[in-house]
């Protein structure tokens, strides 16, 4: 992939709402240039979807976030794709990670009361033939995500220039 997509991917992934003409500056191309990278990018599956990052705390949507770890037999012919696959069709589940360590994947999971969120490990998730195993951690806080700090001190911390 050549250096100038990674640039327009970071920019981006900064800020997906960028105006195409301040992207192009930024990127020293034409306009039309590169709106023809995106449109690409997109054919290509490089880039699935543009999404803002949320503080849901600030929200009044009842939820809760956990992440889990699963331990499960990989499938012969198949390994840890077919299990994965069938994990991440679950509507509660929005991430799943193929793990090295102790555990085989990680989820990021969401529902809307623990108890919802208990159902789905319990009846959904530990029943699945695969599965040997989870441990299911809460999110209590979310200080930072996708590169945004959500709470503290986020001013700009560059010293100023005088001329």
């Amino acid at each position: 992939m050549q250096n100038l997509q990674i640039e327009l991917l970071q920019l981006l992934q900064q800020d997906c709402r960028l105006p195409l003409e301040k992207i192009a500056v930024m990127l020293g191309q034409k306009p039309e240039a590169v709106g023809a990278m995106i449109d690409d990018l997109e054919k290509r599956g490089i880039i699935l979807r543009y999404s803002p990052v949320i503080n849901w705390d600030k929200t009044d949507k009842d939820r809760v976030e956990a992440m889990i770890e699963v331990r499960v037999t990989p499938q012969r012919d198949e390994g840890f794709d077919a299990i994965a696959k069938r994990i991440y069709r679950f509507d509660e589940v929005k991430t799943v990670y193929l793990m090295s360590g102790a555990y085989d994947l990680l989820l990021l999971v969401e529902a809307h009361s623990l108890k919802e969120l208990g159902y789905f490990v319990s009846t959904k998730l530990s029943v699945l033939e695969s599965v040997t195993g989870t441990a299911t951690h809460f999110v209590l806080k979310r200080y930072k995500s996708d590169g945004v700090i959500f709470e503290g001190d986020i001013q700009d911390k560059r010293m100023a220039v005088n001329p």
